[in-house]
This record gives structure tokens, sequence and C-alpha cells, in this order.
């Protein structure tokens, strides 16, 4: 942030020049006075937070690029239109440079003091395009990468309030990110700047419903809810999804928590059972070391996709695990790694006929260049059992590997 110091500067100057002038212009100081009593210094009254004071804001706005070392895919049926794409990204999928996103936010969490609160995240740019949740700017028709859809996502709209019983329950009605994963929607909070194949394919990005939480004490806590279904907001499905988590912290510097998602997903005409089991953890106690873990399981019923294969057996499954470890050094550096196995059992997922397993690693170095603004640079490398990338309109895909470069920076406002 820029400081509007001009007026602040001056008087400061003139003070110190009244304080610094020459000997010869200065008359003699009158004797001291006897010394007194000294009187107890008066101890200022802290001011009461208001309750504005206690609404939390966030911004922050975000913008990269990304190329494929081996010239990427081109013109694929069904996910771009013609250039260069990386295959199996999400954000990162087109080829040269992304205005990511600009995100405001502001929140607050229900207390004894005042048993209400709220949550509110507005964002704009390429990635909000791809986060719109089936009801709000995105209809059940539209697919990936949404093209036709606006580059404006609420994210979160919700509000909540905690009830006078024990340690207070809190209830949250609303649209909010999903419970599952380790990586989340906002870049900046991740320690790489692509996305991962657990982010990617293996779990929703909002819920739009309701969740009552509760803390039991320091080291567990709970939520658990019913909302309509994977980034839907409206009734199409044929009943609600369950979703909850376990949150267990065993140790000062390790969280872990055990998160779900179960119900009917539209498939085709029908809408059979999808689930999801979701373990994540995050380890802090090594200075200036960071040290992840995300593991998935889903299952889902008669899939449209295997349905029109052809396929006796139309039940589909996916798990993956990722590892992630960051070290920060220098003051202002850091490099992360992400290594990752996503199993994509029977193709549904990432729209593979006859399935497909995917291996990547990823190197991040991050250097903060001035207060909130931090600039990124990224290799990342992609493997699979099965030649999915390199793909072309008219000819098989001809590479089982697949590396790229990225750049980025961010600027956090608050």
């Amino acid at each position: 942030m820029i400081l509007k110091s001009g007026s602040g500067l001056a008087a400061i100057l003139a003070m110190g020049l009244g304080s610094v002038s020459p000997a010869w212009a200065q008359t003699p100081a009158p004797a001291a006075p006897a010394a007194t009593e000294s009187k107890p210094e008066e101890k200022k009254e802290d001011k009461p937070k208001t309750l504005w004071d206690e609404f939390k804001l966030g911004a922050f706005i975000e913008q990269g690029g990304t190329f494929s070392l081996h010239g990427g895919s081109k013109g694929i049926p069904g996910q771009t239109s013609g250039g260069f794409v990386n295959e199996l990204r999400y954000y990162d999928i087109n080829q040269g440079y992304t205005f990511n996103m600009a995100e405001f936010s502001i929140k607050r969490d229900p207390d004894a003091a005042f048993p209400f609160g709220m949550g509110l995240v507005l964002t704009a740019g390429q990635d909000s395009q791809k986060n719109h949740s089936i009801g709000i700017l995105r209809s059940d028709t539209d697919a990936f990468p949404f093209r036709n859809t606006p580059w404006f996502d609420i994210q979160e709209a919700y509000i909540s309030g905690r009830a006078p019983i024990g340690e207070g329950p809190q209830l949250k009605l609303g649209k909010f990110v999903t419970l599952l994963g380790y990586e989340v929607i906002e870049g900046p909070s991740n320690l790489n700047y692509s996305r991962g194949y657990l982010y990617t394919f293996a779990i929703p990005f909002t819920t739009t419903g309701g969740l009552v939480s509760y803390t039991f004490n320091d080291w567990l806590s709970a939520q658990a809810g019913l909302v309509l279904g994977w980034d839907r907001s409206n009734t199409d499905n044929s009943g609600p999804s369950g979703t909850g988590q376990i949150a267990v912290t065993p140790l000062k510097d390790l969280s872990t928590a055990l998160n779900f998602i179960v119900g009917p997903e539209i498939s085709g005409d029908k809408n059979p059972i999808r689930w999801v089991i979701d373990l994540t953890a995050n380890y802090t106690g090594v200075k200036d070391f960071t040290f992840g873990f995300n593991f998935d399981y889903g299952w889902q019923e008669n899939d449209v996709f295997l349905a029109n294969q052809g396929q006796p057996n139309k039940n589909a499954q996916w798990y993956g695990i990722a590892g992630y470890a960051a070290y920060d050094f220098l003051k202002d550096f850091r490099v992360a790694l992400r290594q990752e196995w996503f199993d994509d059992v029977n193709g549904v997922r990432t729209g593979t006929a006859g399935g497909v397993t995917l291996f990547s690693t990823t190197a991040t170095l991050q250097y903060n260049i001035w207060k909130g603004l931090f600039a990124r640079g990224e290799y990342r490398h992609d493997q699979a059992n099965e030649f999915v990338f390199g793909c072309r309109p008219d000819n098989p895909c001809k590479n089982k590997s697949q590396d790229t470069l990225s750049v980025s920076l961010f600027y956090k406002f608050f």
C-alpha cells in the first residue's frame, strides 16, 4: 500500500527543525524546579472493539502464464475450440497469459457477545468462470471449460448463528466452499501455483445448504449438514447430499481432518449415489517447514460416461494421494514440492475411455518482492500410463508425459 505521508512528514520535519536550532539562537533554559513527588502515569484504557472491528476483510489479485515444453494439445473437442492447451489441467489449461482472479471477502464468525455472523466472497477472472455453481451463473448444460459463463462468481454467501447451548453449536446457511481437500480455490493460499489432480477431479469446489458445527475442546471439532450436491445451487438432484468433517489436532502443530460427502448426483437422466472420503493433514512443527498430506477415495454407481460406452459395469471409482513439503528461507523465499498420484479407474473423472493413472511432480519457488506482492515460478511434470497428452483433433494423443513452466504474480491487499 502507498502511504499518504506528505503532510505527516512535513509536520515531523517542522518539529525536528525547531528542536535542533543552532545554540546561538537559543536562550538559556530556566533552572529546573525542585523535584516533586511524581504522579503515577495514567494508564490509557483500551478502546473496546466495535462490532465492525470483528469483521475480517480479505482481497487479492492473481495473474500468470503457463507454457508447455512439448507444444501441448490443440483443438481438443469439448475442451477448446482452438489454440494450444495443457491437457488435464483446470485453471491453467490455456497456454499463455491468464488473469486468474481478483477476490474480495468480508466475514464474521458468531460469538457469545453477538451470536450472528456472515460471509460474502466475490471473485472475478478466468478462474471464477470455472468455479460457478450450477444454478448460479451456470446451467446443467454448461461444460468445462465454461467459455460461455461470466467472469464473475459469488463464491460464498452465507449467514451464521451461534446457539446459547454449552460451547455454542453454530449453524451456517447458504453457499460455502467444500469441506474436502487440502488445496483451496484461492491460489495465494496454496503452496503451488497449479492445482493438483485431487483438487481438479476428486472433490467438489463449493456446496449450498446448511452446516452445524461444534467445538468440543482444543483438539476436537465436528461439522455435519445437508447440501444440494456437488457445485450445485438448485434442486435438480433427487435429494440432498450429506457432508461432514471430524477435525482432530493431536499435537500443537499437527492438524488433521476426515471429510466426506455422499448423495445423489445427476448422471444422464438418473440420480445415482456418489460419495467421497477425504483425509487431510498439515504439520508445521519443524521451524520454517510445512508438510501436508491428502487422500481421496470416490465411488459412483450407474455413471452415464460408462453407460454411453456400453460397459456392463457402470459403477465408477477413483482415488489418489498427494504429499506436500515447503521450506521458507532467506526471509523472503519459499520453495514448495508436491508429489501426487491419481487413479481414475474407469476414466469418468478425466473423460478417458478405459481409465488412466496419473503421476505429477511440481516444484514452485516463491519470492516476496514487496509487502503483499509475491512472484512465483513453477515447473511441473505430468506422467500417465496412457497416451493422454499431445493430442490433436484428427490424430490420437501421442504423448504419455507433459512438462510445463509457469510464472505468476499475486498481491494481497489485506
